[in-house]
């Protein structure tokens, strides 16, 4: 089982440095808000991830490998909601500065609560997160171990490597906050950022598997 464990955790570890969507909405939290709203944002990722892990151990995720339809309108309603959030923010990007110089064209949740709902909601409409563990797990799953408690260490182990990475960008974020503050590059991140979130909706829209 130690075998399995670090075998697994150095897998997790190469994907989760692989910039990707959890890591744009992180950074662009962390620019826009601030650590506290960064981390809830982070902590709903990986609550999300959690929960993917904890349920194909429990084989429900294998509803979404062995139903078509179960797999398409998961795919299309997280397709839906990326499409959404990357719209919403590169219309904030082109947006003009507001006079206020307290204003600010930030669209994230107002509160922390919100921060890690919209982290949550992200990977749990991704059904891509649910096959990872459903074709991982047999390969890291040793003989004799209840498959229910082998996914949910999988999933934590894969938590605590993305919460270490999230806290590494994080932490880079608010050392040139002053800098990332500004008005252009806020508004050039939300449009990049946004731009990311809708190049990720149209992939997940558009995958077959």
């Amino acid at each position: 089982m130690p075998h399995a464990l670090l075998s697994f955790a150095i897998v997790a570890g190469l994907l989760t440095l692989v910039p990707g969507l959890d890591t744009a909405l992180v950074l662009r939290a962390a620019i826009s808000r601030g650590r506290g709203y960064a981390f809830a944002t982070a902590i709903g990722i990986g609550t999300g991830t959690l929960v993917w892990g904890v349920a194909a151990a429990a084989g429900v995720s294998l509803l979404l490998t062995a139903s078509e339809l179960a797999y398409t309108s998961l795919r299309i309603a997280g397709a839906i909601y990326l499409a959404w959030m990357g719209i919403t923010m590169i219309r904030d990007g082109l947006r003009k500065p507001a006079t206020n110089p307290q204003a600010t064209l930030d669209d994230s949740p107002p509160s922390a609560f919100g921060a890690w709902a919209r982290g949550l909601g992200t990977n749990l409409l991704n059904p891509k997160v649910g096959v990872f563990y459903i074709a991982m797990l047999p390969q890291f799953l040793p003989d004799g171990v209840p498959p229910l408690l082998m996914g949910s260490l999988l999933a934590l182990i894969h938590n605590i490597e993305g919460m270490l990475w999230f806290t590494a960008i994080i932490t880079a974020a608010t050392l040139a906050k002053t800098w990332l503050n500004r008005d252009s590059v806020r508004r050039t991140m939300d449009t990049l950022t946004g731009t990311v979130l809708i190049a990720f909706g149209l992939k997940l829209a558009a995958d077959h598997r």
